[in-house]
């Protein structure tokens, strides 16, 4: 999928993405060589920046136009993004990521822990610098972060007992994923005073909107291709029952399904057993089932922004949202 969509966003917010990069370098500045050095590597490259991009274009799609504080909501949501992914690479043990080593592969665990900290203070100390709103929006990023801990711990327990349904799966991705969206999303739309009635209908449109995001990285471990941004595989040698599994076990008896639990949860002790699995969600359409909820999802999205103004942000909003649908990394 060619980023092209990504890059004309950036390109219409103009001043307001330039002000955000600024804002996000700014706030990594430090002394100490060795971070600078190593942030630096990060910041050159961040991935996608849906989250920045999203908040955005909210502020703007509520009141025609962001403020200092929507500048701010949208680093922070950056930063603290990036904070989140440098504590997974240690939980994760991961190697690589967007095609580069992780800090946690050439620094280690402690280092990558270490930044994630100072990205994730740093976040914090964005959203306190606001004059206007700091409090109620510190506490929305604060629910985001208390939701990532408590969907990777329903995550380790479900990866133990192989029983996630469709209900644990909804949960852990909207802890892990959606919530973060939807911070970013409805603090911009407070920092620039918008209706209420705007606000939940943004809300309702970032939590589909991540939900399906979600769902298609989920996807993606069940590919064949190289340029997907992660090696494929990974989710079943972490023992994660996702919704493509998730929806191969609906088309087989109870019996298969308990025995296809049972590989997922033994793979350390029988790796040999991904390739089954993995043969057996494409045998049995699980990407077929979850593209369709993939697809349901992301209409809904796109539905929940029916009350905003029309308006070009309101049009990237809707574009994002089809984006997750058919992105390629």
């Amino acid at each position: 999928m060619s980023m092209g969509l990504l890059d004309e966003i950036r390109l219409f917010l103009g001043e307001d993405w330039s002000r955000t990069e600024s804002l996000i370098r700014d706030s990594l500045r430090s002394d100490i060589a060795l971070l600078n050095a190593t942030n630096g590597s990060l910041l050159s490259r961040l991935g996608k920046q849906l989250r920045p991009m999203l908040a955005l274009l909210a502020a703007r799609a509520c009141a025609g136009a962001a403020n200092e504080d929507s500048i701010r909501v949208a680093a922070t949501a950056e930063l603290m993004h990036n904070a989140t992914l440098l504590h997974d690479d240690v939980v994760d043990e991961s190697q690589r990521r967007r095609g580069a080593p992780t800090v946690m592969a050439l620094l280690g665990g402690r280092a990558s822990v270490l930044i994630g900290d100072f990205w994730l203070v740093r976040a914090v100390g964005n959203l306190l610098s606001s004059r206007t709103m700091s409090g109620e929006v510190v506490r929305i990023f604060a629910k985001t972060l208390s939701d990532l801990a408590e969907g990777e711990m329903l995550q380790m327990e479900k990866a133990d007992s192989g029983d996630t349904d469709e209900r644990d799966y909804l949960r852990i991705i909207y802890s892990k994923t959606a919530s973060l969206f939807e911070a970013s999303v409805v603090s911009a739309a407070m920092s620039v005073n918008a209706d209420a009635v705007l606000v939940e209908a943004l809300r309702t449109y970032a939590v589909r909107l991540g939900t399906a995001f979600q769902i298609r990285d989920d996807m993606f471990d069940y590919a064949s291709g190289d340029e997907i941004g992660k090696p494929v595989g990974i989710d079943l040698q972490e023992q994660k029952i996702t919704l493509p599994l998730l929806g191969a076990l609906e088309a087989v008896s109870p019996e298969t399904a308990q025995s296809i639990r049972a590989k997922v949860v033994s793979i350390h002790d029988h790796p040999s057993a991904g390739a089954e699995v993995h043969d057996f969600v494409l045998a049995h359409d699980g990407l077929g089932y979850a593209s369709r909820r993939l697809d349901a999802f992301v209409a809904q999205a796109v539905q929940a922004l029916e009350p905003l103004p029309e308006s070009e942000e309101k049009s990237y909003l809707a574009a994002l949202a089809r984006f997750t649908a058919w992105r390629s990394q």
